[in-house]
């Protein structure tokens, strides 16, 4: 069992500890019912990049980008796992980064990278109508990061990556939502896809200061349950279920 000290090593410099629990296509809109959710006002569009046989994601990279309905248009390299001492203190007091750590067990009882992984991510607003642009073919995709950005992806990753090789993956319908409930004290997150093949999946959250985290997985889960949430074991669930789809379907 690790002690607390190792617990508070193991945390060191992470923002909040996101829970993550995932509801599958038949269950989603009785969990949207369930809620109260409505989907109007609400509405995105994601769009993710990677190369067809998905070589940023098997490493660990994520290149993404949202179309936010009524909100700022914003694009997202994140990077897992990371340890975050090894990360540059530039990046760490950059707007639009942060450092958090997916867990779906008791921190006390199990500190290791199989229950507990950072992850670091650095995101920042887009211009609309550019990744219309780029979905198009009109644009090349590096548009869609700051200089800043790409200088981040070169730096956690330690070698250049060639955009030649990465393609546009989407769009897909989403929406997504910040709520209380009376059966929990921490805000919720959720958010559902839609895949062009009509496929559903839901994602629910919660992001909690490291000292509650061990409280409140147990509460968490069992809040879910009634909607036949399960929890998201490897973390990626959602965006494995999106990449796997839209990267078969590239020419």
């Amino acid at each position: 069992m690790a002690t607390k000290g190792q617990v508070a090593e193991q945390m060191k410099g992470v923002h909040a500890v996101e829970y993550k629990a995932i509801i599958r296509d038949h269950q989603v809109e009785p969990a949207i019912e369930h809620f109260k959710l409505r989907r109007k006002g609400h509405e995105r569009q994601i769009f993710f990049f990677d190369t067809p046989d998905l070589k940023l994601f098997k490493a660990g990279v994520i290149g993404r980008a949202r179309r936010i309905s009524g909100g700022t248009d914003d694009s997202t390299i994140k990077f897992r796992p990371v340890e975050a001492a090894s990360i540059p203190k530039k990046w760490k007091q950059m707007e639009g980064f942060k450092i958090e750590a997916d867990a779906n067990e008791d921190l006390v009882k199990d500190t290791g990278h199989s229950k507990v992984v950072k992850s670091a991510s650095y995101s920042r607003p887009v211009k609309k109508g550019q990744i219309k642009r780029v979905a198009a073919g009109d644009k090349p995709i590096s548009v869609l990061f700051t200089e800043d950005q790409l200088q981040f992806l070169v730096d956690l990753a330690k070698h250049p990556f060639d955009f030649s090789e990465v393609r546009v993956m989407g769009p897909m319908k989403a929406w997504r939502w910040e709520f209380k409930n009376e059966g929990l004290p921490w805000k919720l997150y959720a958010e559902v896809w839609e895949r062009d093949d009509k496929d559903l999946i839901c994602e629910v959250s919660i992001k909690v200061p490291v000292p509650q985290a061990a409280a409140a997985k147990g509460g968490f889960m069992a809040f879910l349950a009634e909607v036949g949430a399960e929890r998201d074991e490897g973390q990626l669930a959602k965006t494995h279920w999106f990449l796997d789809y839209y990267s078969k379907r590239l020419d």
